[in-house]
């Protein structure tokens, strides 16, 4: 009878755990084929994420460290140049089917890419995935060609070359300030349809017709593509149109500076200004601030073109019914509106050089003194700006509770003391007639309705101190009189 005795049983249990560790390491891992999670990878910098899964077996083949590689291939589907795009952590993946997330390369940019999985411990290659076309859009705006004019002429027997702008016009971002991209010339035959004519960063037109060219992506939508340009053939005259392009628009803004007038390549230029030839105005461009109809000859070697503009230097018009400055009582308010003829107008409001957030409109009820505010800005079309400065000050009420009838004043305009200023029982709306006479005994001033106005006009005094004599009869007959001292 076999008795197993403590010694024995630790003796199998190593052979058991040899014989497992030798199983493992002689256990052959295999990768199925990736699947891809996309049909083609058309990166950019706001998005360059994709994935992958595949199985593998068996999953006791993996060891701790083990990591998992996506490669990627050359543009032809070849990995003999592969590229790593994506490792992960030791051990991290462990089961199957597993996923990997990855990106591409700046760099990439084909239609016949492949990726493949490896693993590290144990070493294991998978089969490559299916083809996929693979971009990264280094440059995804429109862009200009021909310095945005729209049309060009040739000679007869000649030809006109379209180039791509660098830097551009304005803000564009040419595709020429990225080497590794390559171009593709179309040429227009239908509203959406067109026609592949050649490859580079220009086009050497000798055939009459529309033509743009895109960045060339492949499969791969993008919005890098240039604006149209119309080229023609000089008539058998000798004879072409010239387009005239303004760089800020017609009409613009003569607050934004000087605007361009561009016109298509030729040998040489001459612009002119309502007829009269521009002194060394002899470049393809033209800067000016003004009104006016400007026209251009462009010598394009066996024969000529000619364009012309009616351009316009044009901002917006706005009026304030508000002075610079005013004048009301604490407690009152000051209505300012503001009437402009600008295209979706912002308004920002300024008290004592502080934006006010809160007031946006034309409009705006002032109750505080001080120095105000307010820019119109056109934010469509024109996008000029114009501003209006006023200010608030306290000024003097014409009807102020005093208590007795005055006998003394100096209107020497100093607003202090320059009226005569009656108690209010005897003021407007009060019924009371007030006759004022000079020394005379004439009648100079006389109302019914005293708005504590007098006087008003300069009394030609004819002596340092001269005396008036007033007479206040109130609605129910009683009577006051007295005199009136003026000094000057």
């Amino acid at each position: 009878m076999f008795t197993l005795t403590k010694p024995k049983i630790i003796l199998i249990g190593i052979y058991l755990m040899a014989f497992a560790l030798q199983y493992r390491a002689n256990a052959q891992l295999v990768i199925g084929a990736p699947n891809l999670g996309f049909s083609q990878a058309c990166a950019s910098d706001s998005f360059n994420s994709y994935s992958t899964s595949f199985i593998f077996t068996p999953e006791s083949a993996i060891n701790a460290t083990n990591v998992f590689s996506v490669e990627l291939s050359d543009a032809d589907g070849d990995f003999l140049n592969s590229t790593i795009i994506y490792t992960s952590s030791p051990g991290s993946v462990t089961s199957s089917p597993a996923t990997l997330n990855f990106s591409i390369p700046e760099t990439t940019a084909g239609e016949n890419y492949r990726i493949r999985i490896k693993s590290s411990s144990p070493a294991a290659t998978s089969s490559p995935s299916a083809a996929f076309a693979a971009y990264y859009k280094l440059q995804d705006s429109p862009f200009t060609i021909n310095n945005l004019v729209s049309t060009g002429a040739y000679c007869i027997g000649g030809s006109y070359l379209l180039t791509i702008d660098n830097p551009g016009t304005g803000n564009n971002d040419s595709p020429l300030n990225y080497p590794s991209l390559t171009f593709n010339w179309y040429r227009e035959t239908g509203p959406t349809t067109s026609v592949f004519v050649a490859e580079g960063t220009t086009l050497s037109v000798s055939e009459e017709g529309t033509f743009f060219v895109e960045t060339n992506y492949g499969s791969c939508t993008s919005s890098s593509f240039s604006n149209r340009v119309t080229i023609s053939e000089a008539s058998a005259s000798g004879e072409a149109d010239a387009t005239i392009f303004s760089s800020l628009g017609n009409p613009y803004c003569p607050e934004q500076g000087l605007t361009t007038l561009n016109t298509i390549g030729g040998n040489s230029y001459q612009w002119f200004k309502d007829g009269n030839e521009i002194p060394d105005a002899t470049n393809q461009m033209y800067q000016t601030d003004e009104s006016g109809t400007f026209s251009v000859i462009v010598d394009l070697g066996d024969c000529s073109a000619s364009g012309s503009i009616e351009l316009v230097s044009e901002l917006f018009e706005s009026s304030i019914n508000v002075g610079e400055n005013n004048n009301m009582l604490e407690g009152e308010t000051l209505n300012v509106i503001v009437t402009t003829t600008a295209i979706n107008p912002e308004f920002n409001w300024f008290y004592n050089g502080q934006l006010m957030i809160d007031v946006t409109g034309d409009t705006f009820d002032a109750v505080e003194f001080g120095d105000y505010e307010v820019i119109i800005t056109e934010t469509t079309g024109c996008e000029g700006s114009r501003s209006y400065q006023f200010s608030i000050e306290q000024g003097i009420d014409p009807f102020p509770d005093v208590d007795k009838i005055p006998n003394v004043i100096s209107p020497n305009g100093d607003f202090t003391n320059d009226t005569w200023v009656l108690p209010l029982k005897y003021t407007i709306g009060t019924n009371t007639e007030i006759v004022i006479l000079n020394e005379q005994g004439k009648v100079v001033f006389q109302t019914m309705d005293y708005q504590n106005n007098w006087p008003e006009d300069d009394l030609n005094l004819t002596s340092v101190n001269q005396l008036f004599y007033y007479i206040i009869t109130t609605s129910d007959g009683k009577t006051k009189k007295g005199s009136i001292t003026i000094i000057k």
